[in-house]
């Protein structure tokens, strides 16, 4: 989904790509470029989660509204520009059906509508946008809203993966969707393995893990065993570089062999001791290069000098 054109009409992901970047355009390296990621604005959750009343709470989200806005004037202010923004999903905090639904994502609508139009914006579901257990339904609305819910893209010889980290959690309402989704996903990897791509990279909203593949599940904010295992070893084999999550509120990660696994800070409500931020992902020929600002940081001193030095190099 590319920003909004005159009018205010975002341009969603469609037909499982998007149409900012045009494959045959996009298939070759043609040298370092970067991109920002954020996650979870997550309109809402603070008020809730102050007010102890995470399921019901939410009625007030003027906070995340201004450090949404402040990240969107952050990125804007960027020289280069990076190539895309990409927010990793929960957009919003009132799940499918409850209040402030639709006043949330008017709000937040309306903030990323403020994105300058030359940096595509892509946006992955997270679980308090479909729901916890989705169903075709959910999903369907969140496809009408911001676009597909998984879909991929190519950018300088990069294939990048959106994948819907729900499906891995309880698919039990749409198993036929989930089905798809795997399919559809083994034939992506089947191309970055047989195109044999400068990277692959994969954005989902739940991480596959928080710091180590061997960790115990916590019903929450990693996927099970068994399924992170499966899906690690696909993208190793498929030779993915890293996975780029939120849903923690927190940074963390770690690695399962050659597989970066990364997990982000929230633009809004913080669970642990990081200040609200954005990533800064740098790809240069070789590597991933990635580091956490916060928003303060990017809005008034920008990107570092290491990392633009690596942005530049050719």
């Amino acid at each position: 989904m590319s920003t909004a054109e005159a009018g205010g009409v975002f341009h969603k992901a469609r037909n499982r790509t998007l149409d900012a970047f045009p494959a045959e355009k996009e298939g070759e390296w043609k040298g370092p470029f970067y991109f920002i990621l954020g996650t979870d604005p997550q309109f809402g959750l603070m008020k809730a989660w102050s007010t102890g009343d995470c399921d019901n709470g939410g009625d007030e989200w003027g906070q995340e509204i201004r450090l949404t806005e402040q990240a969107v004037q952050a990125i804007n202010k960027l020289n280069p520009k990076p190539k895309f923004f990409v927010l990793c999903g929960d957009l919003i905090h009132a799940m499918p059906g409850k209040p402030w639904r639709k006043e949330q994502t008017e709000d937040l609508q309306r903030v990323l509508k403020t994105v300058d139009r030359a940096i595509p914006l892509v946006l992955v579901s997270g679980n308090h946008d479909i729901g916890n257990v989705p169903t075709s339904e959910t999903i369907e609305e969140f496809c009408q809203t911001w676009g597909d819910d998984y879909f991929s893209f190519w950018v300088g010889g990069v294939l990048f993966l959106v994948l819907n980290s729900q499906f891995y959690e309880n698919p039990s309402k749409c198993p036929g969707l989930k089905q798809a989704q795997d399919q559809w996903l083994d034939e992506q990897l089947n191309i970055a393995r047989q195109r044999n791509c400068q990277h692959a990279i994969v954005f989902q909203h739940i991480p596959l893990f928080l710091k180590s593949i061997d960790e115990d599940d916590d019903d929450y904010f990693n996927l099970s065993k068994p399924a992170r295992k499966r899906l690690a070893d696909k993208f190793i084999h498929a030779g993915v570089k890293a996975v780029f999550s939120g849903h923690y509120h927190r940074n963390a990660g770690g690695t399962y062999q050659n597989l970066d696994m990364v997990v982000s800070s929230a633009i809004g409500c913080q669970l642990g001791l990081d200040p609200h931020g954005l990533r800064v992902v740098v790809v240069t020929a070789d590597k991933i290069v990635h580091r956490y600002y916060s928003l303060d940081e990017l809005s008034e001193k920008g990107i570092e000098d290491d990392l633009m030095d690596l942005i530049k190099k050719k």
